[in-house]
């Protein structure tokens, strides 16, 4: 492993257990908490590890939780676009029945202002130091998230990250509730993450703390790979005494979740490829296909053909909704 100073070495430990034994642990972790579920196929019986909402934590009725929505982005087009159709979506949904949403900011961490500051609410934050981030833009994250706690006037008492290939398909509630012990290590990323602000204040300086030290270690570098930063948040919010409420209706993730039903956001994360016939074709370019990765240097055109006959409804909803929103973008064409 080298020659790691001894508080890297701890992590390291810490990190790879998480890593190699993370579904046990959610499994023993959930295993008082959790419920009995059954296979359709064989019948047997298993734990289902997400956590259900103590009865005690449970928000009255009627009481409105209103929350921020943050997400943080660079000045390049490919991240731009998939700012400007995720604000788009905030705004439709943002006042409807059944949602908490509150303000809104995009947290760029490109280090000086570009041409959406006056479409949507923005604040510039600085980049790590050159050659910190050793290529891994996503560091620059947790580094963001602690400048913008420190400047902004943040009026709502939780706050949501998101990303900017996030999609709100249904009103979102305010879902947070926070609690648990530090030896509890949750099967979770940063985002989506619905969490109170005083407790994100207490978990990014160590989010980037870790972070960091994950990177700058050679072997777990490798290990986690580009989702070094998504483990380095849970094990920061263990450290933080600081547990989630595990939702399986928060986010779903197209072509393997088949239908937006009563999910509250749609993660656009993965390539749709599909056949003429309808049946997909993962990891091979597809007949027909919606990738956002296609969009590197430009935004998508406006009228993206959609899907053939018997593809899931949950992409077909994605490509609705990015058509829907491109055509009613102002200058939607502009980098």
């Amino acid at each position: 492993m080298g020659q790691a100073s001894p508080p890297v070495l701890i992590f390291l430990a810490f990190g790879f257990f998480f890593a190699t034994y993370n579904l046990v642990s959610m499994i023993m972790h959930n295993r008082s908490i959790g419920k009995l579920v059954y296979d359709d196929l064989d019948g047997e019986a298993s734990f289902d590890p997400v956590i259900q909402m103590p009865e005690e934590l449970k928000k009255p009725k009627n009481a409105k939780m209103p929350f921020h929505v943050a997400l943080t982005a660079t000045d390049a087009p490919y991240s731009k676009w998939q700012c400007r159709i995720m604000y788009y979506w905030y705004k439709k949904k943002k006042d409807l029945s059944g949602s908490e949403m509150g303000g809104f900011t995009r947290i760029l961490h490109s280090g000086k202002p570009d041409n959406l500051m006056d479409e949507m609410p923005t604040v510039v934050v600085d980049p790590l130091p050159a050659g910190l981030d050793r290529g891994y833009i996503v560091l620059n994250r947790p580094w963001a998230f602690v400048q913008w706690l420190k400047k902004a006037t943040i009026e709502e008492e939780y706050i949501l990250m998101a990303e900017p290939d996030h999609i709100f398909v249904n009103p979102l509630p305010n879902l947070a509730q926070e609690k648990g012990p530090v030896t509890n290590i949750d099967p979770i990323g940063n985002s989506p993450v619905i969490i109170k602000k005083e407790f994100l204040e207490k978990i990014a300086p160590t989010w980037m703390d870790v972070s960091l030290k994950m990177k700058n270690d050679t072997e777990t570098d490798k290990a986690f790979g580009w989702v070094l930063e998504m483990y380095a948040y849970a094990v920061a919010a263990a450290l933080n005494d600081v547990q989630h409420v595990l939702r399986k209706d928060f986010m779903l993730q197209p072509p393997w979740d088949l239908n937006t039903g009563n999910f509250f956001i749609i993660h656009y994360t993965y390539g749709c490829d599909y056949n003429l016939k309808g049946q997909l074709t993962y990891g091979k370019i597809g007949e027909w296909r919606f990738d956002k990765r296609s969009y590197l240097r430009a935004p998508p055109p406006k009228n993206l053909p959609l899907p053939p006959p018997g593809v899931p409804e949950s992409v077909v909803t994605l490509v609705k909704m990015v058509n829907e929103a491109t055509a009613n973008i102002p200058n939607w064409d502009t980098e």
